[in-house]
Formats: structure tokens, sequence, C-alpha cells
């Protein structure tokens, strides 16, 4: 059975990366909205089977700035409602938490390299736990408050939520587990000034890379295998 997953992008270097290849081999076909020039209201927040919202360098509360972000909202905000199959990362986990009406904020630290996520106790048990003791590859210094909905998956040393769902239907990841190698490379090259700004090593992040990135390829398809075979039918 052929079902549709509906892909919100925000930037052509921020894409589905090695969740693509997971959603093919379940069934999906991709459809991929470029939210900055498509007409988000048209769409139908029912139509699809699944949504996944992806990264940006937006900050999700800079609805004025980014009008579409706000149609964004609205949409998640019917689908999470209705109960139908959610996927966001980092600034689509901002966008989810925000249609519920929390707030979403500038954090206290820039996060980018690859970083320690921690399960939680209810992480454990989900598909989450596959990131345990494997770093993953952080790009945000933006954060959110939990919905009240939703279970608290992971944390890290700098931020509280790093991952939730709610229920059985709805996952937000604020990490980055979809970036592949060259995804990461592209990322480093054309974040120089945002690296020097920050102080960071942009060889060092590619040292990282060779160090980690297998290992978290490895629990990204585990994680999203497991969560996508979970679904509601």
């Amino acid at each position: 059975m052929t079902r549709t997953a509906l892909i919100l992008q925000h930037d052509p270097a921020i894409h589905l990366g090695n969740i693509g290849p997971v959603l093919t081999e379940h069934g999906y076909d991709l459809r991929i909205v470029d939210v900055t020039t498509e007409d988000v209201t048209a769409i139908d927040p029912a139509e699809a089977d699944l949504v996944v919202v992806l990264g940006g360098e937006m900050g999700a509360y800079q609805t004025e700035q980014f009008p579409f972000l706000a149609a964004e909202r609205t949409l998640l905000r019917s689908r999470l409602d209705a109960e139908l199959p959610t996927l966001g990362v980092c600034l689509g986990a901002q966008l989810m938490a925000g249609a519920l009406g929390e707030r979403v904020y500038k954090g206290d630290t820039t996060q980018i390299g690859y970083r320690r996520v921690e399960p939680t106790e209810a992480g454990a048990s989900s598909p989450i736990r596959h990131f345990a003791g494997v770093p993953v590859v952080e790009w945000h210094g933006d954060t959110f408050e939990l919905p009240a909905r939703a279970t608290r998956l992971a944390t890290s040393s700098d931020y509280s939520n790093e991952a939730f769902a709610i229920g059985d239907f709805a996952l937000a990841v604020q990490f980055h587990p979809e970036v592949t190698d060259e995804m990461h490379e592209q990322w480093v090259t054309d974040g120089y000034n945002e690296l020097d700004e920050h102080a960071i090593d942009p060889e060092a992040l590619r040292e990282d890379r060779e160090l980690y990135s297998a290992r978290m390829q490895e629990a990204s398809r585990a994680a999203f295998s497991e969560w996508l075979e979970a679904l509601p039918a």
C-alpha cells in the first residue's frame, strides 16, 4: 500500500537526508513542499498520511518576518488535534510546540557539533533509545516549552527538551539525526561565518564527523524505522 508523506522544507540544504530512504522503504511517496514559495494555507492538513516538518535557519517565533511559519503552525495544530502522524526535526519540533500554544524562544547557548542526548525514562522505551550514547548533530540556539500533551523523551546538558512524543502519532526531535556526511559538509562550508562567530573550528567538526557519523546514521535508521512501523494504521 502506497502512502503519502508531505515534507515541509524551509531550505534546500536542510532536507530529509537519511530519513528519505527510510520513508521510501516503508512505502511512502514523498511530496516536498518549499514553504518559502508555496502557499501552505492551500494544503489540506489531513490530506497526507504523514507530515514531516524539517529544520531551517529562521526562528519559529519569527512569524512577522516569515509569514509561512504561522501557516505551518495552523496546519500542525489541525493535524495534532486530529492525532494524525506528524514528525518534526529541529525547527519542525519548535513549530509543533508553538502550534500547541507553547513558548518558543532564544536559548542561552548555541549548540553546534556532535553532542550527546540522554533518553529519559520514557525515552528509554521509545525509538529515541537508539540515540543513547550516540553523539548526534546539533545546530540550534532556540528552545521551547514542553507541550502539556507531550512526553519528554530526551534531554541534553544545555537543553531539557531534545525530543518529545504525543501519543503514538507524533514525534519531535530538537537535534538533527537526518544529517548525512554530504549535508554536514555543506552546512560546515556554508556556515563559516556562524562558526567563526561562535569560535568553532570547522576542522574539528569534520574530525568529529569521521568519528561519530556512521553510528548516528545507524541510530537514525533504527529509530525512524521503528517509529514508522508503530504508527496507527
